[in-house]
């Protein structure tokens, strides 16, 4: 199936997303502007939910997927998907939940391979020593990503109260 794009500003820059019926295939950050004027229906969700995520709005994302990649990386991917919001982990505990400790460098290497970025939330995997590390958008997205989160969590809490 043929593979549809937009783009969308949002606090982090200039977001693309890819993706057909049969899923959201990327959702990338991309360092020069661009400009989509009608957005493709099979994409119309995900700009939605990702509108609502930038506002404050969704603490979760219901989209359907479509990543490639090994079946490692698959792994490691939906791993990744458990994270809640507001919280990260280190790789060691990644390399956990995938079933091997010693697994931690193949563990980063497949985070560095995630193209859905922010749904697929690689930016909640942080050093064991509490830094952040590694990450393809630049690590001022990330600090950016996990403080919005952060305040989001923090403002959930009181609104329970």
């Amino acid at each position: 199936m043929d593979l549809e794009t937009c783009f969308i500003n949002s606090p982090v820059g200039v977001i693309e997303i890819s993706g057909s019926e049969d899923g959201i295939r990327s959702i990338l950050f991309i360092d020069h502007n661009e400009q989509t004027i009608l957005i493709p229906a099979c994409l119309q969700t995900c700009v939605d939910q990702l509108t609502e995520y930038f506002a404050g709005k969704r603490r979760q994302f219901d989209l359907k997927l479509d990543p490639r990649g090994t079946d490692f990386q698959l792994l490691v991917w939906s791993k990744l998907q458990s994270i809640p919001i507001g919280k990260t982990i280190s790789y060691l505990e990644l390399a956990i939940m995938t079933g091997n400790a010693a697994n931690t460098r193949a563990v980063g290497n497949a985070n560095g391979k995630n193209k859905i970025n922010i749904v697929v939330p690689c930016h909640r995997v942080i050093g064991s020593n509490g830094k952040l590390t590694g990450y393809g958008g630049g690590l001022w997205r990330k600090e950016i990503l996990l403080k919005h989160e952060m305040a989001n969590t923090l403002q959930g809490l009181f609104a329970s109260i």
